[in-house]
C-alpha cells in the first residue's frame, strides 16, 4: 500500500516561466525524498506533465508535476513504511517548490 502526498504551491511566475525553473532545478527536490541521493531516477515532460520515478533500496517512489498558470501540483506515492515519512517529507516539499517558485 502506498501513501500519497499532494502539494500545491501557488506562483506568479506564468507556466512557462515556473515550467522552466523546474526543469532547471528539480534535482534539488529529489534529493528531499528518502533515497534521492542514490538509486535510479527517471523523469520525462509530457505537455506541461512532469512525472518522475526514483528507485533506491528496492523502493520505488513515483510522482507527478501538473504546471498550471497561476499554481504548481505535485503528486508523490511513498511505497510501504516510506508512507510513515508522508508528514515530514510533506512540509520539506512545500519548502522547496516555494524556493524554486518565488518571483525574484
Amino acid at each position: 500500500m502506498s501513501t500519497p502526498i499532494i502539494v500545491t504551491r501557488p506562483h506568479q511566475l506564468g507556466r512557462a516561466e515556473a515550467r522552466r525553473r523546474l526543469e532547471g532545478g528539480f534535482a534539488k527536490i529529489v534529493h528531499v525524498l528518502p533515497g534521492g541521493g542514490a538509486g535510479s531516477y527517471t523523469e520525462r515532460w509530457d505537455g506541461d506533465r512532469f512525472a518522475f520515478k526514483l528507485v533506491a533500496a528496492g523502493q520505488t517512489i513515483a510522482g507527478d508535476i501538473d504546471v498550471g498558470d497561476t499554481e504548481v501540483t505535485m503528486r508523490i506515492e511513498l511505497p510501504g513504511v516510506l508512507g510513515l515519512l508522508a508528514g515530514a517529507l510533506k512540509g520539506r516539499l512545500r519548502k522547496a517548490g516555494q524556493l524554486l517558485l518565488t518571483k525574484k
